[in-house]
């Protein structure tokens, strides 16, 4: 299945029915009179953020989606039945913007959330409404509303616990495969990675989402290599942690890159509480490792983790940091959820 993060769609809510123009006809029955009912509610615009998805792959080949037009009134007071709603169905995490792409409505991040984007258009009044004692066989009834139109954007931004960042060929999708179930594609060149993926970790009998975004260049927020879209992805973690390879020329100016792609991007990423990790360890001598963690130990300003997914070294070490990152957002979180118990004397 492939991957979509965006889509510009456009809906309509459903227009209302009309009210009936009816008068009551009976054989001998002595007392007639107007009988028009109501046209139905024109069909509302609902979005629903829906468990099982990852990706807005559905908005890719649908982009209209309009809600139905109410039922016209009958006779007999028959009024007409409302028009089926539109329901969009969307994975957590989606937010919803307007046609700027700026202006956000709405961010779904709970499975169940519903939201109406339109309203249907309300039913005509049919001609049984308007009888009065001065007008006892009106002839005229009401058509219904029209519906509301309008484009929004669907975005959607992962939600995970903990992100991974870093150059490309940094070892990121090899450390996802290498602590879930996950199957990213790896090789020997850069930006394999061209999507991001979502990992489910387990440690001992605890377990947190993480997620592996593409590669960052010198230049990403700039639009250069695949860019900085993808960070997006990233923006709800409780913690990034932050791969530099150690057979890179320079450890340090390698975490000083990604760390200014960060900082350019904004939206709070760069103050996010970071890991940061020498990977691929396995790969070089003693002394080039000594030499890149003193390196990346004074651009980071803190002591780095040394691991290697592929031998294993460090990564129950770096797991379990990340661990207690996740787990102290989890309780700042409960803590601001629940309530301020009562006071009592």
């Amino acid at each position: 299945m492939k991957f979509l993060d965006e889509a510009k769609i456009y809906i309509r809510s459903g227009d209302g029915g009309a009210g009936a123009v009816s008068f009551r006809r009976e054989k001998f029955i002595e007392f007639g009179g107007p009988d028009g009912g109501d046209g139905g509610k024109g069909g509302d615009v609902v979005v629903e953020c829906v468990g099982g998805l990852n990706t807005l792959i559905d908005y890719r080949f649908q982009q209209h989606f309009k809600g139905k037009t109410g039922m016209h009134g009958m006779g007999k007071n028959r009024a007409g039945a409302k028009g089926a709603d539109a329901v969009l169905k969307v994975p957590e995490g989606t937010q919803i913007l307007d046609e700027d792409g700026e202006t956000l409505i709405a961010d779904l991040t709970t499975v169940g959330q519903t939201l109406r984007l339109s309203k249907g258009g309300n039913g005509g009044f049919g001609n049984a409404y308007f009888k009065t004692s001065t007008n006892q066989a009106p002839r005229h009834a009401n058509p219904g509303q029209a519906g509301i139109e309008r484009t929004i954007w669907l975005r959607l931004k992962l939600i995970a616990d903990a992100g991974l960042v870093g150059l490309p060929n940094a070892g990121k999708s090899t450390f996802l495969a290498a602590v879930s179930a996950a199957k990213p594609k790896i090789a020997d060149y850069p930006f394999t990675t061209l999507k991001p993926g979502l990992g489910v970790v387990r440690v001992d009998d605890r377990e947190f989402v993480m997620a592996d975004i593409p590669g960052l260049i010198e230049g990403a927020h700039e639009g250069l290599g695949l860019g900085d879209r993808f960070l997006g992805h990233v923006e709800r973690c409780s913690v990034l942690l932050h791969l530099v390879e150690a057979t890179s020329e320079h450890a340090g100016q390698a975490y000083k890159t990604v760390r200014h792609e960060l900082e350019a991007y904004g939206d709070e990423l760069a103050a996010k509480p970071e890991l940061v990790a020498l990977s691929k360890v396995d790969a070089v001598d003693a002394d080039t490792l000594k030499t890149q963690l003193a390196r990346l130990k004074r651009a980071a300003k803190k002591t780095p983790l040394c691991l290697s997914a592929v031998s294993g070294e460090g990564m129950r070490e770096a797991l379990g940091a990340v661990l207690a990152e996740v787990g102290e957002e989890r309780a700042r979180t409960t803590q601001r959820d629940d309530p301020a118990p009562a006071w009592t004397p």
